[in-house]
């Protein structure tokens, strides 16, 4: 029995290091059961103080843990950007499922955080569960009252609590050359609480190819850009306001994806 085990994890092994589909496959189930167990095994501690952001950095450490062994790594800049004693909303660029471990690595360095999801995560037990317990806002997109409730209070926590609110400006997930146009619902976030916008822009994924199923070790530059202020702007000015953030996000993340690829590059 002990011998057929042994042979077992041996072929898997094998599988793993000469078939670039397997390692594939292999790694999105690694990352999302530890993603699972790192949400869930700390419920009962979270269950303490619900819906405290602070109950993120728990599960959070286990998805830079989750990171390690998926062979990435990713080195920050533009900590001196951080916004310390104000609220704000956190654009990020959305490019896979793995971006877990971007909120991951942003609730290490930044207090107050929360995320807005579709209420549909939220049916993800027990990941769904855990989420709430760390102050998640689920929205349902289909319902614009509800949606609209959301928002409205949500500037409240940003001005009252001086919350940092996560969000994905492109409102899909995209790892091609350039940035996604983004949606609204972020810059109407900001307008309403008279909140500073923060972007934040991870560098492409060049270890990640869905079309060829490829899932390699790699490097992730994340660049927090300096803020952007909200205050005395009004919808008359949501356009332009969106135009200026995307043409800065867009900037360095052509930037530093290049400087992947060619440090990608040298390494093989």
């Amino acid at each position: 029995m002990l011998n057929e085990i042994a042979s077992f994890f041996l072929v898997l092994t094998v599988l793993y290091y000469v078939s670039s589909t397997f390692r594939y496959l292999a790694k999105f189930i690694i990352f999302a059961l530890l993603s699972v167990l790192s949400a869930s095994i700390f419920i009962p501690l979270m269950l303490k103080k619900p819906r405290d952001p602070r109950n993120a950095n728990l599960p959070a450490w286990g998805s830079r843990q989750t990171a390690k062994i998926l062979g990435l790594t990713w080195e920050i800049r533009g900590m001196e950007n951080i916004l310390k004693d104000d609220g704000g909303v956190v654009l990020i660029n959305h490019q896979s499922c793995l971006d877990l471990i971007v909120l991951a690595h942003i609730w290490k360095i930044m207090d107050r955080c929360t995320v807005i999801v579709k209420k549909a995560v939220f049916y993800l037990w027990p990941f769904g569960l855990a989420a709430w317990l760390w102050g998640t806002i689920y929205i349902d997109r289909n319902n614009k009252e509800t949606s609209r409730t959301a928002v409205n209070s949500t500037s409240i926590a940003i001005k009252e609590r001086k919350a940092k609110i996560l969000m994905f400006p492109e409102g899909t997930r995209h790892n091609g050359e350039t940035l996604l146009p983004f949606k609204k619902g972020a810059f109407h976030v900001a307008l309403a609480a008279e909140a500073p916008l923060l972007p934040i822009v991870n560098s492409r994924y060049y270890f990640l190819d869905h079309k060829n199923r490829r899932f390699d070790g790699g490097r992730i530059i994340m660049t927090i850009l300096p803020p952007i202020p909200t205050k005395g702007k009004t919808v008359e000015d949501l356009d332009a306001l969106i135009e200026e953030t995307r043409k800065a996000m867009v900037e360095v993340h052509h930037k530093t994806s290049r400087e992947v690829e060619v440090w990608d590059s040298s390494k093989k």
